[in-house]
Formats: structure tokens, sequence, C-alpha cells
């Protein structure tokens, strides 16, 4: 049976991967990274499908663990996952990548009879999470894919796991389900009621879903004749681990935060609040309901950030920050982006492909560079208002990496206090931050700072936003239905 973690003596190594990448960390137990490996994320051709490479992925995590072991006194392994990945397992860890079918890559369109058989299974908001996205994103979908497909090979498996719960299974052969995870758009888990969704009973699927288990804890050791085979330490304890977005967000709640709402960029544009009302949430504008480690709702946003900004800057972006010259030129002149130039809807729905740029055309790279971080922090104004409550904004990720973002997000919300951490490693702190869980006397360290020079920004940008919203706002109703 499972135990309560220790907290703390010795490193732990973090498992984070991401669709992309797939890294390694040793982090201390209050979640300073030491050390980082890094390798991407392959993906092989079908049949049956796209799918991962989990065999390769496999040896690189063994012989990546024997190398951080070798620098770093590792007591605890933890492991974070992207939601929507999950893997059909058998009995057994040691044969071969222990997959009863391959993993799908989530990026790839499922055939169109599966779209059209899943849609009227998917039930409603609250079972769901979120709205129904795009290609095969939700785990509930993905299984559905398998069993139609490969009904043989899908009888004989024996579990279904998240992806942070497989590898803590690959490592301690204990099988176990995780709230966060099944919360992050799953399809599977009703974040609201506490309950698997009713597509669970409605296909048959209870049978593969293994006991719960808290995301800090500890399913036992390492496995002894992986630690052998592998050079692993055999006290190495395994934890449970958790859903990425919903491990940042802990790495603020173990700090003490409470009544805040955390922005993370990069590719996506994630918020989470834990305060937000459910009946505020609205699927048609990029909201979701998600889980914290604890098993509470967490309300949240997302719109695909990190594209629009490629979209919009275009190629060539020049390196270094933004001039706040150019940028203010450019809100004078009310020269602006509108949403969406990918095909996500985001915040505005019906607006997928329907982006462009109004007023003067901007002339050179780093006008249109200026325009892509404008437009950006309007869209992350636009994530903190739709989840509503909390006086606090915490701001993390890529986008941070130019000075004038944080300003700008700022200056577009004066009620509220904007804050920032740079710390780029906000998942694997957080993981790390879970083996203290139980035993934590006080509040895990975290700095955040305050944007400078805001007023003058929010004098300059606030007549520009509000015309920026109602035209965004307007373009999204019977235009583009």
């Amino acid at each position: 049976m499972p135990t309560p973690s220790r907290n703390g003596e010795g490193t732990i190594a973090v498992l984070d991967v991401g669709k992309t990448n797939v890294k390694l960390n040793a982090v201390t137990a209050d979640g300073v990274v030491l050390e980082t490996l890094s390798i991407p994320n392959p993906v092989l051709p079908g049949p049956p499908w796209r799918h991962h490479d989990l065999v390769a992925i496999g040896e690189w995590v063994f012989s990546g663990l024997a190398q951080l072991a070798r620098r770093h006194p590792l007591s605890t392994f933890v492991a974070s996952g992207h939601g929507s990945g999950g893997l059909l397992v058998g009995d057994d860890p040691d044969s071969g990548d222990g997959a009863a079918l391959p993993m799908i890559d989530y990026e790839q369109a499922p055939p169109e009879v599966i779209r059209a058989g899943y849609a009227p299974l998917s039930g409603s908001f609250f079972d769901r999470g979120s709205a129904t996205m795009h290609a095969a994103t939700h785990q509930a979908r993905q299984l559905y894919w398998m069993q139609e497909c490969e009904p043989q090979a899908f009888s004989r498996a024996r579990w279904y796991l998240g992806l942070p719960q497989y590898w803590a299974w690959r490592l301690s052969g204990v099988a176990s389900a995780e709230t966060s995870l099944l919360g992050a758009q799953s399809h599977l888990w009703n974040v609201a009621e506490r309950h698997f969704a009713p597509i669970v009973d409605q296909r048959g699927w209870g049978r593969l879903m293994p006991p719960f288990a808290d995301a800090w804890q500890d399913l036992g050791p390492v496995r002894v004749e992986l630690a052998r085979r592998h050079g692993l330490p055999q006290d190495l304890r395994i934890l449970t681990g958790a859903h990425d977005s919903s491990l940042n967000h802990y790495r603020y709640h173990a700090a003490g935060l409470r009544d805040f709402t955390v922005i993370s960029t990069g590719t996506w544009i994630v918020g989470f609040c834990g305060q937000t009302p459910l009946d505020r949430l609205d699927e048609d504008r990029g909201m979701t309901l998600n889980s914290d480690v604890f098993g509470n709702a967490l309300g949240g946003v997302l719109t695909m950030g990190g594209r629009e900004f490629s979209h919009v800057a275009g190629g060539g972006q020049p390196d270094g920050p933004v001039p706040e010259q150019i940028v203010r030129q450019l809100i004078a002149l009310k020269t602006m982006a509108l949403p969406s130039f990918g095909d996500d809807n985001g915040l505005f729905p019906g607006s997928a492909g329907h982006g462009h740029i109004t007023g003067p055309e901007p002339k050179t790279a780093m006008e249109r560079k200026a325009l892509a971080l404008i437009y950006c922090a309007l869209l992350t104004a636009e994530c903190v208002e739709a989840l509503g409550a909390g006086p606090l904004v915490v701001l993390d990720g890529s986008f941070l990496r130019d000075p004038l973002y944080v300003r700008l997000v700022a200056a577009l919300l004066p009620g509220r206090q904007v804050r920032f951490n740079l710390d780029a490693y906000g998942v694997a702190s957080g993981a790390a931050l879970l083996a203290g869980q139980r035993t934590r006397a006080r509040p895990a360290p975290l700095s955040l700072a305050e944007p400078p020079d805001v007023p003058p920004l929010t004098a300059a940008i606030s007549d520009y936003a509000a015309e920026w919203r109602a035209v965004a706002r307007l373009q999204t109703e019977p235009v583009f239905q």
C-alpha cells in the first residue's frame, strides 16, 4: 500500500513530459532546479496511428536517472505530463514499453467516423471540462478511437493511465489514477461532482481505471529489477505525479498564496483561478474546468497565445526587447491585431482563421513584433477578466522574456495587483514541492516582482484597449457564424 511521502532529504528527480520535449530535472526539496536533461519527444508514423516512441523515451529516462543519481543524492521521483496524454497498458511494466496499444499523438485528427461517433457520447460541459477541441486532444476520444479500431488489443488491456501515472507505474509497478490529470480536459472526469463522466460506464471503461492516489502519494520504491538493470538508487521513492499546469499552480499554493490568478505563457496562454464561480465558465470562450492537485475545481482559460504571436510577428523576428517608443506609436496610430489568426477560437467564438490587422500596417519586423506583443498582452488581460475573481494576478512563462509584456498587462489591468515570476521551471518546481506536501512547516520560497513604470502606459493604452475589445467581441457575434 502507498505510504506518506518523506519530505526533503536528498534531491527530487522530476520527469516533465511535454508534447514537444521531454525533460528530466534534478530539483531541491524547495523547488530549485539544479540540472536539466532534455530530448525531443519522438513521434512514429502508424499503423495504427501516429504515436510516441515510448521505448526510446523509456531508455532515455532510465539512463538519465542513472546519470543524475551519480551527481545528485536522488531520494524521490515524480512525473508531470500534459492533459492530452494517456496510455492503455497491460499487466507487466517490463513487457516492452508496457503499452497495450501505442500512445496516440493527440495532434493528429481522428477518422471522421470516430469524430462523429464520439460527439454524442461526450456529455455535458461539466462531464467534459471543456469544449470539444481539435484533433485527438481529449483522452476519452482517444480511448473511443482505440476501442473502435483495435477492439481485441483494447480488450486485453489492464489499466488506463494518465501520462505521469504511466511513468510512476513503469518505475514502481503500482497503477494509480490522479484527479488533476483526469481533470485536464480528459472528458473522463467530472471535476465539479468528483466522479467519472458517463462515457466511462457507457463504454465499459471502469475496469480500466485504477485506484485514485494523491499527487504526492508515495507508491513505493523503484522496482528492484529496474534499479539493478539501470543502476538506479534502490531506495528511490516514486510519487503519483500530476498534470503539468496544475503543478505550476500548486507551486504558488505551496508558497502560501490562496486568492490569486496565475497566467502562464508559451504556445498556450493558460490561466487558472481557484475562486472563479463555476457558473462563470463559458466553453465557447475557451474556458475550462480543471482540477488542482487536491481535487478542487480550478476555473481555467486557454488561448494559443504563442501561435498567435508568431502569426502577427511573422518570420525573421529581430532579437532583443521591443522598444516602448514603437509600442506607443502603434497605439497612437490605432494599429490593431484582431483575433484569431490560427485555427483556435480562444476567447472569441467563431474567430478562428479570421485574424487581421486594422489601421496603418506595421512597416518593419520590429513593428510587427511590437504589435504581436501588444496583441498578446490584450489576450492575457482578456483571460484574467474572463476568470474574474481575485485581486492578485501572477504572470510566468516565456512571454516574460520581453520586459515590456508584463508592463503592458499591468497597464491593461489597473484594478489588479500584477506580479511576475521569472523562474522558467514552474512545473518542475511544483512537482518537486509535492514531496514535502505532508510535512511542510512553512511556505515554500517564492520571489515575485512588481512591474515598474506602469501608470504612463495605462494612460496611453486604456482607450486603445477599450476599442480593441469592442471590435474583437463584435466580430464574434453574427459576422463569423
